[in-house]
């Protein structure tokens, strides 16, 4: 993946901007966090930035009859950064932020991610897809225990639950159900997690997570305070370059382009890092780990909010590419 990346320095070059954030989805409060912070920075920098919501019934007609020239992508979770946004604006001839269709589309579908990470030789936890509550004795008889279980569908890990013995894998596979038909139980990995946020086609310095829970979960990413984000990471600066050439080929692989986050687990007894999931819109809050990254690279909130919406300059011609990649790859 390598993509030449337009830099503007002149506000008036973007347009009028829509920055769409809020929506229909699980994740809706995420997003209007990152949506208000995305909006006011642009303002402050001298953007003709505006908001829209696609929970509105005239969103639609807003976008069409609003002379916007690009949108800058606040929304998370279905709907918002799974592809259909992307296609509709494709549609309207929108140019937009972050990664197209295809990228967002698989970046949203974790099952779909490790499958395509497995079939490219990059390494990520075991996984078995469970389709009815029946099938859960077999597959943790086959994965063992603990195991994490998550909705193939959703984001910020919502709906999702540790499970230390067999008997309780039913229960989690109806709570992951709750949030999507299609759901999956992964081995769970005893070891440090880390995140890497790439812009345009830089790596940013990696964070480590320590949660105070059992698992960074949805509370743990935007709420508490008890969670710690250590930059610089701690790691080597051999292991730190194997970490974001790890997350350069993930972002590859999967389509994904202009910004996002890739998050591993590296376990503890053998040293072996393992790609858990990519994020195409990640948080922008003040919990959010891309604007934390960022700093560490020496960029503002600001200036990651104007370098991202620089991104909305790309061509989005890239299937032939990403299938030629994830061939060579595997």
């Amino acid at each position: 993946m390598s993509t030449n990346f337009r830099h503007i320095s002149n506000p008036s070059a973007f347009g009028r901007v829509a920055v769409l954030f809020g929506g229909k989805s699980a994740e809706r409060e995420i997003s209007l966090l990152t949506g208000k912070a995305v909006l006011a920075a642009l303002l402050a920098r001298g953007v003709d930035a505006h908001a829209v919501d696609p929970r509105d019934d005239d969103f639609i007609r807003r976008l069409q009859e609003g002379k916007f020239d690009r949108v800058w992508i606040a929304l998370h979770g279905c709907g918002g950064e799974d592809g259909t946004v992307q296609g509709l604006l494709e549609m309207l001839g929108l140019p937009y932020t972050g990664s197209g269709v295809l990228g967002s589309a698989l970046g949203m579908d974790k099952l779909r991610t490790k499958q395509l990470l497995t079939g490219a030789g990059i390494p990520t936890p075991a996984w078995r897809a469970i389709e009815s509550e029946a099938g859960c004795a077999a597959v943790a008889a086959e994965l063992g225990c603990p195991l994490i279980v998550k909705p193939a569908l959703e984001g910020s890990s919502i709906g999702m639950s540790k499970v230390e013995q067999a008997a309780e894998l039913p229960a989690a596979w109806r709570k992951a159900r709750e949030s999507g038909p299609v759901v999956f139980a992964e081995q769970w990995i005893n070891g440090p997690e880390y995140t890497a946020a790439i812009l345009h086609d830089q790596v940013l310095p990696l964070i480590r997570i320590t949660a105070a829970g059992t698992f960074y979960d949805y509370q743990a990413k935007y709420f508490s305070d008890e969670t710690r984000y250590i930059c610089p990471c701690g790691l080597s600066a051999d292991q730190e370059k194997q970490l974001a050439d790890l997350a350069f080929r993930t972002f590859s692989v999967t389509g994904a382009s202009g910004w996002g986050r890739v998050d591993f687990m590296i376990d503890e007894s053998t040293g072996q890092p393992y790609v858990l999931e990519i994020n195409t819109v990640p948080g922008m809050t003040s919990h959010s780990l891309v604007p934390m990254a960022a700093v560490q690279a020496g960029i503002d909130f600001g200036g990651l909010v104007w370098r991202i919406l620089e991104t909305s300059f790309v061509d989005r011609n890239a299937g032939a590419d990403v299938a030629a990649e994830a061939n060579d790859a595997a």
